[in-house]
Formats: structure tokens, C-alpha cells, sequence
């Protein structure tokens, strides 16, 4: 063939290829509210987990159990215990799934509970789902499982494709579900800042995260269950099988039901099956158990018709920020504030100088440019450093790696892993009020995407979580950011921390290479803040 007619050819192949991409983004969604509805579980049933709790409930009326899991490790086991404990149904909830060595297990537990009659949900988020289909629906073909996902692209198994279709429908699409839970028998629910993945539960070979949930019993679990059948119920969550146009054959789940199962076995003997042995809900489960802390405690979350919603006018029957903020209005000494993307905005930083007026001390963690895992959400918040710091706000930026005593790794906080990255989402306003869940404080969580937590009135919980922060909040893992120069001259950054046990000031974003923070500074000029 001729030079020419190869030219030739390669560009038709390329406007083939640019037409199917343009034809996928332009494909249009089923009918939606054509799905049945189905609810959670009665609460007053029966089941091995409502007997277990009766004793402690009773003791406790009209008290939330509560127990915080700040450890990747303890959060697994706890997921892993529900699937295991539940009789009737389990509610699963997430942002993304990431495949992996905790996934492949939890799957096999939840796989093994709809195998002996439990009715299992499983609602997710359509961002990180392209190409992906075909495995869901085999779980789909499940006859006690049931999968649905949230706010659907229709371009279904192109990742570009689906890039395009953000320019056509970006207004909808731009809008994501970023809520977290995992509820067995409506009776035990798992809700904070996990995901499904191996660098949310200490499995990771690279990065994992610093994260936190909350494991609740009692009377806030059924009103976690009903924002969860307010997403499932919605005109926004689809079914798989509406969406997936390919085939699977009658041994697909088989198939599937054999290689968890071998996974499973091979896990059994596995370094992380070891941590895990080791964790220290194994050592509470074992003496029969928890140091729950029984507390009131009410769930907060954004309905799910947020993603209809458009401007930046927050409304009390819709968004999750007109019921936080009272709680933390009322702060008079201290608001802790833990945000892995903490992006304040001008707004935030009136208020939270409003604050220090009052003489509230106001501390940040969040994660500094080397332990971001995004970098342009470090641009928003780099933008408000020093507004904060002169308003009198603490700053602090978690390190990449955390570390113990005599610099060698922490494994409360670090485990299998040579680089870690905050993820927490929470505050503490003085003491005594806690909230953990899902919401970071940046624009997307305020006005794009949903979230979901709980708020609980306890000292003692507040007590548990200032303490895993406290050791975040050491020299050795964060640095603390301050302002250097004569007051009413000419002041920059500087970054205190710890080195080898020996103290350092830097001038410079600490631990970042040269090309992140240029490349970072120049993505300033073109990310929009209200995307962050």
C-alpha cells in the first residue's frame, strides 16, 4: 500500500474512532423511576444481631453505641463482621470500588450472605465505573442481590467517551454521590470517609489513607438505613441490567462464586491476614466486647436530589451544611477540624475569623501538597493560607509518611506502606460535639456532591478522636504552618516540623519535588475553585 492510502487510512480510522467516541456521549438514559421500590429491614425484627444488642440497648435507652474506627484495619474487620453477622439484608452505599485483595474478600462475604437468603443492596456512584458493567451485572444476576448506580452516564464502556458526555451534559454529570455506609439487618451500621479499596483498609503496597469511620448500634442506625432507601428509591439510581447492554451466560456467577472463594482461602494466609489478626477489634471481639461509647447521635446527609440543584445558595431541606453549621456556631474554646480537601473560600475565612473574635481556638489537619492525593485541590486551599493564619487559625499539613517513636513507622497509623495520605473527614467543637463522615469542606462538598455523617454529643468520643489527632498533629507526622517575617512587613510561609527527632524550618511546600510545586502553582491559573 501506498504511503499515501496509509496516511489516508489512519485518518479515517481516527475520525471512525472520534465519531463512535461523539455517538457514546450522545447515547441517552432509560426512562428513569421505573425501578421497584424496596425499603430496609424492620428494625424490631429478630435477628442474631437484635438479640445480641437487646441487653445493651436496654441499658442504655435511647443511647447510640458508638465506636471509632480509626485504624484501616479495625474499619475492614468491622465491614467483613457485618457481612458475616447478617441474617436478613445488608445496605451497602459508596462513592467507588476499587478492586483488590479487601474488596475480593468483602465480596466473597457478601456473596456468601445473599448465597444463605440475605437480600443485598449495593448502590454506588457511576464516576469510576466505566468498562466495568459486565462484572457488575454478574452480582446483579444474583438472585438476592440487587445492584443499582447513582446518577448514570449513558456512555457505558468508554472512559472517553464519557469525558465527552461532560461537555454536553456536564451540569448533571458533574454531580456525584460521595456517601459512605454499610448496614447489616438494620441493626449495625459502618459510616465515615471509606470507600472500597485496599489503601482505605492498610492493604496497599503504595499510599494508603489516614481515615476514619464510626461502627453504631442502636436508634441512629435506622435512620441511617432511611437515607439510604431515600438514594435507592430515587429517580437517580439505576439498575445495572437497564444499563448494561452485553450478555453474561448462566455460569458467569459460578465462576465468579469458585475464584472468591480461592481468593479467600489464599487471603487466609496472607501478610494482611496476619495485621489483621494482631488488630485490636480482634482483641475486643475475643473478650466478648466493644468499648462502645453510648451517646445521642443523629445522621445528617443531603438528600439525593442535590444533583438537581444548581447555584451556590444552600437550602435547609436539601443540603447537609445548613445542619451542621449550628453545631458549629455554637463553638465557644475550640473547633478541631480535620479535611483532607479543605478548601475555605472567602466565606469560610470571615467565619472562621468571626470565630477567633470570639476567642474560639481554631485548629486545621489537612494534607500538605506532598500528601495530596490531588493535587489541584491543593491549589484552592494554598490560595487561603495566609488569610487563615492571620485571622489566627492553626494551621497543619499532614506529612506523606507517618512515624512513631525513634522515626521508625507507626502502625497505628501507617501499616504496609511506605507513603500515606489523610483522609478523615471530621470535627470536635469544644469537647464535646463530634461529627464524622463523608463531607470535606470545599465547594464540591458543599454544592456538587452528596454526603452523609453522623453528629454525636459525647466527651468521651471527643476525647478518643482529639487523641488519634493529636499524634496526626505531632512534629514527626505534620508539619504546622506559620507566617515569618516582621508583623506589618513583608511575611511568607514557613513549615515547622521534625526531623530525625531534630526540629526544622522550611521555606518551601516540604517533601514535594520541584516539579510538583510548579506544576502545581501553574494549575492555579486554570482549575476554577468552585470544581474543586
Amino acid at each position: 500500500m501506498s504511503p499515501i492510502l496509509q496516511r489516508l487510512g489512519a485518518k479515517m480510522a481516527w475520525f471512525a474512532c472520534v465519531c463512535v467516541v461523539l455517538l457514546a456521549s450522545c447515547a441517552t438514559l432509560p426512562p428513569p423511576g421505573e425501578e421497584a421500590r424496596s425499603t430496609a429491614l424492620d428494625p424490631t425484627a429478630m435477628t442474631r444481631l437484635a438479640r445480641t444488642l437487646a441487653s445493651d440497648l436496654e441499658q442504655h435507652p435511647g443511647k447510640s453505641g458508638l465506636l471509632l474506627l480509626d485504624s484501616g484495619l479495625d474499619a475492614f474487620i468491622a465491614r467483613a463482621l457485618a457481612a458475616d453477622l447478617a441474617e436478613r439484608t445488608l445496605d451497602l452505599q459508596y462513592y467507588l470500588v476499587h478492586d483488590g485483595l479487601t474488596t475480593r474478600v468483602l465480596l466473597a462475604r457478601i456473596l456468601a450472605a445473599a448465597d444463605r437468603g440475605v437480600r443485598v443492596r449495593l448502590l454506588i456512584d457511576d464516576l469510576y465505573t466505566a468498562g466495568k458493567d459486565a462484572n457488575i451485572a454478574v452480582l446483579d444476576g444474583h438472585p438476592n442481590i440487587e445492584i443499582r448506580v447513582f446518577n448514570p452516564f449513558a456512555a457505558r464502556s468508554w472512559q472517553l467517551g464519557r469525558m465527552f458526555a461532560f461537555l454536553t451534559d456536564g451540569d448533571r454529570l458533574n454531580h456525584r454521590m460521595h456517601n459512605k455506609m454499610f448496614v447489616a439487618d438494620n441493626q449495625l451500621a459502618v459510616v465515615g470517609g471509606r470507600n472500597l479499596g485496599d489503601e482505605y483498609y492498610w492493604a496497599s503496597g503504595g499510599t494508603n489513607f489516614a481515615d476514619m469511620d464510626l461502627l453504631a448500634v442502636g436508634p441512629v442506625v435506622p435512620n441511617v438505613s432511611a437515607s439510604f432507601d431515600e438514594y435507592w428509591n430515587s429517580p437517580w439510581a439505576y439498575r445495572i441490567r437497564r444499563l448494561f447492554t452485553g450478555h453474561t451466560d448462566g455460569g458467569s456467577l459460578d465462576r465468579l462464586r469458585k475464584q472468591l472463594a480461592q481468593e479467600l482461602q489464599a487471603a487466609a494466609e496472607s501478610e494482611y491476614a496476619q495485621r489483621l489478626r494482631q488488630a485490636d477489634l480482634v482483641r475486643y471481639l475475643g473478650k466478648g466486647e466493644l468499648p462502645m461509647v453510648w451517646a445521642d447521635a443523629r445522621v445528617v446527609y443531603d438528600k439525593p436530589r442535590k444533583v438537581a440543584t444548581k447555584g451556590q445558595q444552600p437550602d435547609p431541606t436539601v443540603h447537609i451544611g445548613p445542619l451542621v453549621r449550628p453545631v458549629v456556631d455554637a463553638a465557644r474554646t475550640d473547633l478541631v477540624i480535620v479535611s483532607p480537601y479543605f478548601i475555605p473560600g472567602d466565606a469560610g475565612v470571615e467565619y472562621l475569623k468571626g470565630l477567633r473574635a470570639r476567642g474560639v481556638r481554631v485548629r486545621v489537619l489537612t494534607n500538605s501538597l506532598a500528601s495530596n492525593d490531588v493535587a489541584a485541590v491543593h491549589v484552592g486551599y494554598a490560595r487561603y493560607r495566609e488569610a487563615l493564619l492571620r485571622a489566627g487559625v492553626e494551621l497543619h499539613e499532614m506529612r506523606p509518611a507517618l512515624v512513631g517513636r525513634n522515626n521508625a513507622p507507626d502502625s497505628k497509623l501507617m501499616v504496609g506502606s511506605s507513603s500515606a495520605s489523610l483522609h478523615t473527614k471530621a470535627f470536635v467543637v469544644d469537647g464535646v460535639q463530634v461529627f464524622v463522615g463523608s463531607m470535606n469542606l470545599d465547594p464540591r462538598s458543599a454544592y456538587l456532591n452528596t454526603e452523609l455523617g453522623i453528629l454525636v454529643d459525647s466527651a468521651e468520643l471527643a476525647r478518643q478522636l482529639l487523641a488519634v489527632v493529636g499524634q496526626q498533629l505531632l512534629p514527626r507526622n505534620s508539619f504546622q504552618v506559620k507566617l515569618a517575617g516582621p508583623e506589618g512587613g513583608r511575611q511568607h510561609l514557613v513549615w515547622i516540623g521534625e526531623e530525625r527527632g531534630q526540629p526544622v524550618e522550611l521555606t518551601a511546600e516540604p517533601k514535594a519535588s520541584w516539579w510538583r510545586r510548579t506544576s502545581t502553582r501553574l494549575m492555579g491559573w486554570f482549575v476554577p475553585e468552585s470544581m474543586l
